[in-house]
């Protein structure tokens, strides 16, 4: 056990010095300035003239100020098992050392997941995430791996605190879904999730094949910002195709009672986006115009075009050959990404939510490419 202690001192020490190289490239000191001359602008007297700009100070102080108390949080944990390392060596007392263990495994958990988050330096990467899904060729069995997908997605943002909230879905023809989109809410939830769009190959023996043969099915995962209503954009009212149908599948308790449902066909590019969530057909149609804004800024600012007429709507094929990753169930059970060469034999966890791995991988990739 005092070999134990004496590792647990040199762990220490290197992430002493990663928490402070941490400090520094966050510019903590930098970052209690900032927040505190922002408290500063609060107190004036005509703070609350414009709504819009007093919510956007108040937005960056509940960043600034989550960022901070985090480190905070960070150094005292540190500081904590430290003292007691200390003690426990100077009282050979052994009975605490599975203790300290375990607030080293946790405080080396937080000092990467902040280290990650300093990657998250995109435009609208803060943003909330929306993610739909679609199955690929294949009926049946890729609408379920679809389905599949969305399972995952859902556990994940479930699992990291965010609310996740149901916008659209359209049942698959004998099981899954032949698309489905989520609102998944929270900071930084689209920084985490950009890495996520693409192709999504799954390799598994069928349980809608009575041969037991081994299929090979595909589904799209797409994602992009929520984009806050302080972003104009402009669609005219012929260039959009609104119908009214009846709900369906996962979509609460008005489903399969009243055509409040909404899809919206934006004619230059042909793009769908669809609401059925909300409690009118107002709010849906509402939410469906914010979901295809989103959508074509999204396009725009990744093809880096002037215009949002510039968009042509291209489509990639959900097919072999287009795939971000792979996860196989048989013979042997593997996620691998295409992209990072990150894997996780663990295909139970990745399906249950478990994909921090592959978005980590992807964000310091994207770093050192940048």
């Amino acid at each position: 056990m005092i070999l134990q202690l004496e590792e647990a001192r040199r762990t220490l020490d290197e992430l002493g010095e990663r928490i402070t190289e941490l400090g520094s490239a966050l510019r903590i000191d930098e970052l209690r300035n900032k927040a505190a001359e922002l408290e500063k602008v609060t107190s004036s007297a005509d703070f609350w003239n414009d709504q819009e700009a007093s919510g956007k100070v108040l937005r960056q102080i509940k960043s600034l100020k989550g960022k901070i108390t985090s480190y905070d949080e960070l150094v005292a944990s540190f500081e904590d098992v430290s003292t007691m390392v200390e003690l426990a060596y100077e009282e050979n007392d052994e009975s605490v050392v599975p203790e300290i263990l375990t607030d080293i495994e946790n405080i080396n958990e937080e000092e990467e997941r902040q280290r990650i988050e300093i990657l998250l330096s995109g435009e609208y990467d803060r943003n909330n995430a929306i993610v739909s899904f679609h199955p690929g060729a294949g009926g049946t069995e890729a609408q379920d791996w679809a389905l599949m997908l969305y399972r995952m997605y859902t556990r994940w943002g479930e699992r990291r605190g965010y609310n996740v909230k149901l916008l659209d879905w359209l049942d698959g023809d004998e099981a899954g879904l032949k698309s489905a989109t989520i609102l998944i809410e929270g900071e930084n939830a689209y920084g985490y999730l950009k890495s996520e769009n693409g192709v999504h190959r799954l390799v598994r023996i069928s349980p809608f094949d009575s041969s037991g043969r081994r299929h090979t099915s595909f589904a799209s995962v797409e994602v992009m910002p929520e984009f806050t209503d302080d972003i104009k954009v402009e669609i005219r009212d012929e260039d959009i195709e609104v119908t009214a149908h009846r709900s369906s599948g996962a979509g609460g308790q008005h489903v399969n009672k009243t055509d409040s449902a909404i899809r919206i066909v934006h004619i230059p590019t042909g793009i769908v986006v669809g609401c059925q969530n909300e409690r009118s057909q107002l709010q849906n149609k509402e939410t469906a115009m914010n979901m295809l804004k989103s959508k074509l800024l999204e396009i725009k600012e990744r093809e880096k075009l002037d215009r949002i007429e510039d968009i042509k709507g291209n489509k990639t094929n959900i097919e072999w050959g287009s795939q971000i990753r792979s996860y196989v169930f048989m013979p042997y059970t593997l996620a691998k990404d295409n992209r990072t060469g990150y894997e996780d034999g663990n295909i139970t966890a990745v399906m249950d939510g478990d994909i921090d791995g592959f978005i980590n991988a992807y964000l310091k990739q994207n770093a050192m490419n940048n």
